[in-house]
This record gives structure tokens, sequence and C-alpha cells, in this order.
């Protein structure tokens, strides 16, 4: 970070100099720290134009359609690269040579079982509880089981929770899915990828040997890889504060998990598919396309345009080639609820209302329709979304404990409450 120049603030007669910065990409920032010595603060509600802190990590261009992890083009990573290798790069800030890579998938390797007094948290929940409530309560359970690499302060410590989340939340997550259904829990195969082993303990029995198909592998590890991260959004930033107080890694990873609940946030897929059974049938489309385009009508459809991206989804087109590989190879194209959604999909790419408020189909939009294709319920998306942002959030987590000038976060506020007034005993009131 260098300074990039000086803005002068004017205020009852003062004059304020606040730096502003420049990093290797994106626009400049105003250090506004110094604010507070004249008793100064910022209104910023939802924090969109702020700067919280200073990552290496990840980078976003909204207008541009672009997003880089540690530099390198999503576009990129997703073509040539598989999940475990993203997932280092992110860790690490480099790409893995072949011994690293080796070395790192054999560590994440050996912590994928989780320990078998776990097992009993799952009894304690409802069979048809949401896969997110039993997630955000197990994982942060674990700060209970390995409570020997506890030591945010120390880098080694990290690395390890950082493994030990990373190997294990996959496991949890299908542990929720096994338990909803009543089904026995399958335990990790270290002969399978990541996301082989996913799929393996999903959907394998014990009655019968389990087989992945490699273009179904291949199509939800590129899900993984498309999500795990997304710069400073509301569960990123959730782990970040939590974490800033010194909490324990598994405590501020199920406060992601909490966080990304949230349909505004990682429930957008499921959204996506709960709107295509409400729609029924493409006989349908023209009158809910009508109802979007209404703005007297509340009516809006999920899965298109989004927050940061003003241009197209980089994801989006990635996903979307990945959602024809899935269809073709499970033979689906004729199925109603995906040719309901490839008819929104030609709509929103041709239609001059939709391109004129580029309202682009969105990553969230293809996802979804790939994950039912794989055989994974609506509930379960989330959850699934939560096990590629994982890698991020450790990654996001440990940048900020490692940083010099990390303090514990204290917004401040705009106090519009009652001015103040003195307490009078209650038969003197009213």
């Amino acid at each position: 970070m260098k300074q990039y120049g000086t803005m002068t603030l004017e205020f009852e007669g003062r004059q304020i100099e606040l730096p502003v910065y420049e990093g290797t990409l994106g626009s400049p920032v105003v250090d506004i720290r110094s604010l507070s010595q004249w008793g100064l603060f910022t209104y910023d509600p939802g924090f969109l134009a702020t700067a919280s802190c200073q990552s290496a990590i990840t980078y976003i261009d909204g207008e541009a359609g672009l997003l880089y992890y540690r530099g390198y083009p999503i576009e990129q990573l997703a073509e040539q690269a598989d999940f475990m290798e993203v997932c280092y790069l992110l860790l690490n800030g480099e790409l893995p040579t072949l011994h690293q890579r080796e070395a790192f998938e054999t560590s994440v390797r050996r912590h994928t079982m989780v320990h078998d007094q776990l097992h009993n948290f799952f009894k304690g929940f409802r069979r048809d509880a949401h896969p997110m409530a039993v997630m955000v309560g197990v994982v942060g359970a674990l700060s209970a089981f390995y409570h020997d690499a506890m030591r945010v302060s120390n880098a080694e410590h990290r690395a390890l929770s950082a493994t030990r989340l990373l190997a294990k939340v996959p496991t949890i997550a299908a542990m929720c899915y096994r338990y909803n259904k009543g089904l026995p829990f399958m335990y990790p195969r270290n002969d399978l990828s990541y996301a082989a082993n996913f799929l393996y303990m999903m959907f394998a029995t014990p009655c019968e040997e389990y087989v992945p198909n490699p273009v179904l592998v291949r199509a939800f590890d590129r899900i993984l890889m498309l999500h795990a991260d997304h710069e400073q959004n509301a569960s990123t930033s959730t782990v970040r504060l939590a974490g800033s107080s010194g909490a324990n890694p598994f405590a501020c990873i199920a406060a992601g998990i909490a966080a990304l609940w949230g349909p505004a946030h990682g429930g957008a897929n499921e959204a996506v598919l709960k709107q295509l059974e409400e729609i029924g049938d493409v006989s349908q489309v023209d009158k809910y396309i009508a109802r979007a385009k209404d703005k007297n009508d509340g009516f809006r459809l999920m899965g298109f345009g989004h927050r940061v991206y003003k241009h197209m989804d980089p994801r989006a087109g990635l996903m979307r080639r990945t959602c024809h590989e899935v269809l073709t190879e499970l033979g689906l194209h004729d199925d109603p609820m995906f040719k309901l959604a490839l008819s929104l999909e030609k709509i929103a790419l041709e239609d001059e209302y939709f391109i004129s408020k580029k309202l682009y189909p969105n990553v969230d939009f293809y996802s979804g329709i790939v994950l039912r294709a794989l055989g994974i319920p609506t509930s379960m998306f989330t959850a699934v979304f939560a096990m590629g942002r994982t890698v991020g959030w450790i990654t996001q987590w440990n940048e900020m404990i490692s940083d010099p000038q990390q303090k514990i976060g204290r917004p401040r506020q705009l106090y519009i409450g009652q001015p103040r007034r003195d307490w009078v005993p209650v038969t003197q009131r009213g």
C-alpha cells in the first residue's frame, strides 16, 4: 500500500488532511482513522463505501466483471486447476509445486475423520433440522475436541486448525444429510479426491460399491472452486469480526456459517430452485417475466443480477458450461425443471429489459440447477456453499490474525435515540 495523495476536508473552519492510498488493483481509499481525533466518524450503513481491511487474497472488479484469487483470474483456475490446488493457493499465496501439492493433499486426507464422540452431537438434533442449523452447532463444537492447538498467535496452531477445518467440514456436511435421511454415516475414503469423497459420503451405502462419475465429480469440484472466496462479503466479514476478538478458529467459522445461512447471502441458489418450482412450467414464464418488469409488483426473479457485479458474473459463464455438461451426462435436457430454467436464461440473455438493467444470470442461477442434477437436496445447497467458502474464511481469518495493524472490530454508530433525561418515580409518570 502506498500513498496516492491527500484529501482535505473543511469542517467548522478547520482543515483536516486525510491520506489517500492505492493498492495493487482497484480504487484508491481514503484513510479516515484520524477523524476520531476531531470527534468525527463516518456514516456508511452496510459498509458500501468502506474498506475494512487491507488484503492480498481476492480482488473483484464489479464493473469489469473480474474475480482474481491471489492474482489469478477465476476463469483460468476453473479451467486448469482443481479445488485442492485453489485451496493451497489461497492459504499460501502461491500455486504449489508437485511435491507441495502431494504433501498438502496427504495432510488434508489424514484429518477427514471426526472424533467418534462427535457422532453423539447429531442425536441431540431433530431429524428434520435444517442442515445449516446442525452445521453451525457441530463446527463450533470442534473446539471442544481440538483444544490442543488453539493459540491463535501461534502460526503452526493456525495452520493445523486450517487443515482440520478444510478436511472435516465436508465430513460434517455429509453427516448432516445422512442424519436427516436416517442413513448410516459413511466414513471418508482417503483414496478419493476431495470432491469425490464428499459425493461418496453423501450417496454411498454399505450395501454396494460406489463409483464416482468423473463428470459429476469435476462439476462439484468446480462449484467449490467458484465459491472459495469472494472478498469482504457478509460471512467473511463476520469471520474477521469474530476473529478480531481472539476467538478460536472453529467458533469463527461457525459464525461465518451462521451469516451464510441468510437467504440474502448463501441461500440464493436455494431461492432460485424454489422459484422455479413456483413458476412450475414453461407456459407460465411470460407471466412471471411480466411481473418482474412491473415496477409496482414486488416480485423479482431470483438468480439474476448481482450486488457486486455490474457486468456478467465471471463465475456464471463457467457454471453455465458446467451445467450443460452435467445435463448432457445425465440425459436431463428434457427434464421439465431444467427446460424451465433454460427458458428463463434465454429470455434474460436476449430481452432488452434485462440487458439494459444488466440482470444477467449469476452463478447462483446455474449452481442450483447443477446441484439439483447431482441429487443434492435443496436444503443442502447452503451447506455445500459453506464447504467451498471454508477455505476462504480460514485464509481471511489467518491474514487478519497475522496483520500487525489488527485490532478488535468496533464500529461506531449515529445515535438517534432520546437525549439525556432523568428518571422519575412510577407514581409521577404519565
